[in-house]
């Protein structure tokens, strides 16, 4: 599962459940606002959490990359360079 569509799941689910919570509760109409209000914060500051460990593990993800990409251009090289000395050397 990738990881927007769990966070995409996650936030609906979030959502829903929320708005279902506070719509069959018997509360006054100022209290309902306030619940959603206080709720929609929530849900957003859970995805924000959510967003930024993601994009860590992405940031994290794209430097091993790179280190692993800087290793195989080196390897490659020294490839190269071993096949030009041989050549040289004939």
């Amino acid at each position: 599962m990738s990881a927007s569509k769990f966070f995409g799941g996650f936030i609906v689910g979030a959502a829903i459940g929320a708005v279902a919570g506070i719509l069959l509760a018997p509360k006054s109409g100022e209290e309902t606002r306030q619940i959603l209000a206080d709720t929609a914060k929530d849900v957003a500051r859970r995805a924000d959490e959510t967003a930024k460990q993601i994009q860590s593990k992405a940031d994290d993800a794209v430097s091993e990359l790179q280190k692993k990409g800087e290793e195989i251009k080196d390897k490659l090289q020294d490839l190269i360079n071993k096949q030009k000395d041989k050549k040289e050397e004939e």
